[in-house]
Parts: C-alpha cells; sequence; structure tokens
C-alpha cells in the first residue's frame, strides 16, 4: 500500500502552505532561551511536502532539565552554527506560510520572533 501524504491523512484542502513548527530549546522562557533542534515540515496547496530539520549551538549551556526532555546535549551541538547562520533560510521557507504547532502561541512562535531579533532579523505573525 503506498504511503499517504500528510495532508491526505489530515484530509486538508489547503489555500497557502501550512508549516508545523517543531522546537527543542535550552528551557521555556521564550525571551531567553535558545533554539537548539527545530524541525519544520511544511506542505504546499499542490500537496508537496518539504523538510528543514536543522540544530543550532545556542551559544550558551544547555541545562541538565532541557536535556531531561529533549536529549540533546552540549556536545552534541557544539560543532553545529548558531541560529543566525540558518536565519534567511528559515526566513524563506516559511514565508507565506501559516503556522501550525504544539504550544505554538505562547512559546514557539515568541521563541522564533526572539531568535530572529536576536540575528537581525524580522519574522512576523501577522495573518498567520
Amino acid at each position: 500500500m503506498p504511503e499517504a501524504r500528510i495532508h491526505q491523512m489530515l484530509n486538508l484542502e489547503l489555500t497557502r502552505s501550512l508549516a508545523v513548527i517543531d522546537v527543542q530549546s535550552t528551557g521555556v522562557d521564550p525571551t531567553t532561551a535558545r533554539i537548539v533542534a527545530l524541525g519544520v515540515p511544511k506542505i504546499d496547496p499542490d500537496g508537496t511536502e518539504h523538510l528543514r530539520s536543522v540544530r543550532f549551538n545556542p551559544g550558551m549551556p544547555i541545562p541538565p532539565g532541557a536535556t531531561a526532555v529533549h536529549g540533546i546535549t552540549d556536545e552534541e551541538v557544539a560543532e553545529y552554527p548558531a541560529f543566525r547562520s540558518f536565519a534567511t533560510a528559515l526566513a524563506n521557507h516559511l514565508e507565506e506560510c501559516d503556522l501550525v504547532g504544539f504550544g505554538i502561541e505562547r512559546f514557539g512562535a515568541p521563541l522564533l520572533q526572539a531568535e530572529f531579533r536576536r540575528a537581525g532579523s524580522h519574522f512576523g505573525l501577522r495573518g498567520r
């Protein structure tokens, strides 16, 4: 049996691309936490699926409590680039997308906005 595509399994009829945000971070406060891993599957209205999955060096130690949640250690991200090195590509990937994700309004989106600000970029949520 052929594998069902995500938009078919969810019975979605999209008019804009839909990006699912999955963020792993150093903490739970979006103003001070840093992203250590980001998964962003995106589905276009025509059914085309794209996946971006990236790890980042947060530039700070990952607290043991955060590692206990997501399993990512300082050693595992030591050689990865900082978020700012991927900011432009991520902004392009998310352009004109609606956004979904668990806890996105209270955590994921504010954390992304903070990371984009630290990278000197803007990430708007209006109309998404």
